[in-house]
C-alpha cells in the first residue's frame, strides 16, 4: 500500500514539473514567437512576345520549379500577338498563344496595341479564352463586344497581395487617341491618354490593402509621339513600387525616383525575374535578373509537345523564292514595294517602315518568312492620285515610307517627284498607287478619294509576286526611303 502512494506522489510531481516547464513557471503563459514580417515574392515577366511560342515550355519549367519553394506571380506587359504565322494565321487567330499562356499559369497581362490587330470579334474570343486577368485603365470597351478590362487587378499569393494597374500607349494616329494598330479595328473603342487617368488610382494600394502596387504598362521606356512613358510615370506619378513595361522592345534595368523599371526585350528571348523581399508594404530589397531562354535547356515536356503540334504546319516551310544575300530592313523595304507594285500593276507603291517586321536571310525563301516580314493581315488598296495630292501627303503625314516606281526628293521645303526615267512630273499628272490599307486608315485626311479594295492581303501579295512574277530577291544596296524633314 505504501508503494502505491509512493507512485502516486511521483506521478503528481512529474506532472507539476511538466506544467511548470510549459507555462514559464506555472503562472504566465509563454509569449508567442514574434513572426517574421518579411514576405518573399518572385515575379516572372515578359513583354512583346509577338506570337512566339517555342520558349514557353522553358518558362513553364522555370515557373513550376520556383513555385515549389516560394511565392510566384507571372505577368505580361502586352503585345502577345502579331509576328508568328502559327499564331496569326491559326483558324482561330491568336488561339495558340492564349492556350499556351493559360497552361504556363499567367496571372495578369496588360492589353498591348497589337492585341487589337485581329479586330474586335476575334479579340473578344481571346479575352474570353484567357484564364488570366486583362488590365487596362485607359480604354472603354462598353460600345464593343469585347468584355471590359479591369483598370487594375489584385493578385493574392499566400498572404501577399500585389495590385497591377494596366496602361496602353495611344500614339496610333495624329488626330485621334488610339493605340498603334489598324484604326478600322478599334472603331468601337474609346481611349484616353494614359497620363490623364493615372492619378485616379493614386490610393488604390491603400484601398486594396496591397503589399505592392505595380504599373504594368505598354508605353515604352522613353517618350515617343508625345505620350507618357515608364520613365515619366516614375517621375510624375510616384505611386508605384515597381514598373514592368513593354512596347519599346528593350532590355531595361533602371531605377528612377526610387522606382525600379524593368523590361525584358522582345520575341520571348528573355524571361525577367524579380526576387522581392517585402516588409510593412514596402520593398526591402529587389534582385532583378534576366534569363536568356535561348541558353536554357530544361523544358516542360507536356507543353513542349503541344507547342510542337501547333508548329507542325508544312505549308509554312514551302519554298517560294530565293534570296541572293542577307537583306536588312531597308533592303527588304525595296523588295516589298517592288513586289507590291509588280503584283498590283500600279505606277508606284509605298510601305510604312513599321509594317516590315523582319529581315530576310540568304537562301531559300519560305512562306513563313514572308508572314514574319508582313504579319498584320493588312489588306491592299489601289488609289488614283495627282502628283500634287501625293506631295501634300508626303509633306503633311510626318511619316516615313519605302517606295517603288518613282523618285522622291526633298528640295528645300518642297517635294519633287520624278518618274522611273527621272523625268520631273507635273502636279496635275495622275498616278496609280498601291499600298496596304493601314496607311490610308491612319492618314485618312489625305486619302479622301475612294480606293479600290484588292482581294489579297499585303503578305499574300508578296507571296503572289514571288510565285508568279519574280522569285529572286537581290538588293545589294537600296535606299528608297522618304520622310519629309
Amino acid at each position: 500500500m505504501k508503494r502505491f502512494w509512493y507512485y502516486i506522489f511521483v506521478f503528481l510531481l512529474l506532472i507539476g514539473c511538466s506544467s511548470n516547464n510549459n507555462n514559464n513557471g506555472g503562472n504566465t503563459p509563454n509569449p508567442p514567437d514574434t513572426p517574421d514580417t518579411t514576405k518573399d515574392l518572385t515575379i516572372y515577366f515578359i513583354n512583346d512576345q509577338h506570337g512566339q511560342l517555342d520558349n514557353f515550355a522553358k518558362i513553364k519549367y522555370i515557373v513550376d520549379e520556383a513555385k515549389e519553394s516560394t511565392n510566384v506571380i507571372v505577368a505580361c506587359s502586352g503585345d502577345i500577338f502579331s509576328g508568328n504565322p502559327v499564331v496569326d494565321n491559326y483558324p482561330e487567330k491568336g488561339f495558340p498563344m492564349i492556350d499556351i499562356m493559360n497552361q504556363v499559369g499567367f496571372d495578369v497581362s496588360v492589353i498591348g496595341n497589337h492585341e487589337f490587330d485581329y479586330g474586335e470579334a476575334i479579340f473578344t474570343d481571346r479575352v474570353n479564352q484567357a484564364n488570366f486577368q486583362w488590365v487596362c485603365a485607359n480604354v472603354d470597351m462598353s460600345s464593343s463586344t469585347i468584355p471590359q478590362s479591369s483598370p487594375y487587378t489584385t493578385v493574392t499569393v499566400d498572404d501577399i497581395k500585389v495590385t497591377f494597374l494596366g496602361l496602353v500607349e495611344t500614339n496610333g494616329k495624329d488626330d485621334d487617341i488610339i493605340p498603334s494598330t489598324h484604326p478600322w479595328r478599334v472603331q468601337n473603342l474609346t481611349f484616353q491618354r494614359p497620363e490623364d487617368v493615372i492619378a485616379q488610382y493614386s490610393d488604390v494600394k491603400e484601398q486594396e490593402g496591397s503589399d505592392l502596387m505595380v504599373a504594368l504598362t505598354h508605353l515604352g521606356y522613353q517618350s515617343f509621339g508625345g505620350s507618357i512613358s515608364d520613365s515619366d510615370i516614375a517621375n510624375q506619378f510616384p505611386y508605384f513600387d515597381l514598373i514592368l513595361g513593354g512596347h519599346s522592345h528593350q532590355i531595361i534595368d533602371d531605377n528612377i525616383n526610387g522606382i525600379p523599371i524593368y523590361q525584358s526585350g522582345s520575341n520571348l528571348n528573355y524571361l525577367g525575374k524579380a526576387v522581392i523581399k517585402i516588409k510593412d508594404k514596402t520593398i526591402q530589397s529587389i534582385d532583378h535578373s534576366l534569363l536568356n531562354l535561348n541558353n536554357y535547356f530544361n523544358e516542360d515536356d507536356d507543353l513542349k509537345a503541344i507547342i510542337d503540334d501547333y508548329n507542325n504546319l508544312p505549308y509554312l516551310t514551302e519554298i517560294i523564292g530565293n534570296s541572293q544575300r542577307y537583306h536588312n530592313r531597308p533592303q527588304v523595304g525595296c523588295f516589298y514595294t517592288d513586289a507590291l507594285r509588280g503584283a498590283m500593276n500600279v505606277d508606284f507603291s509605298i510601305q510604312n517602315s513599321g509594317g516590315i517586321r523582319s529581315d530576310l536571310n540568304e537562301g531559300n525563301i519560305t512562306v513563313r518568312e514572308i508572314f514574319e516580314i508582313s504579319p498584320f493581315n493588312n489588306g491592299t488598296m489601289i488609289y488614283s492620285m495627282t502628283v500634287a495630292e501625293i506631295k501634300n501627303f508626303l509633306r503633311g503625314s510626318g511619316s516615313g515610307f519605302y517606295y517603288s516606281g518613282i523618285h522622291i526628293d526633298q528640295v528645300g521645303n518642297t517635294v519633287e517627284i520624278r518618274d522611273i526615267n527621272n523625268s520631273l512630273l507635273a502636279d496635275n499628272v495622275v498616278l496609280t498607287l498601291g499600298t496596304n490599307d493601314y496607311i490610308p486608315a491612319v492618314h485618312d485626311s489625305y486619302f479622301t478619294m475612294a480606293g479600290d479594295i484588292q482581294t489579297l492581303t499585303a503578305a499574300e501579295t508578296l507571296i503572289y509576286y514571288l510565285e508568279n512574277i519574280n522569285s529572286t530577291v537581290d538588293y545589294p544596296s537600296c535606299s528608297r526611303y522618304f520622310r519629309f524633314q
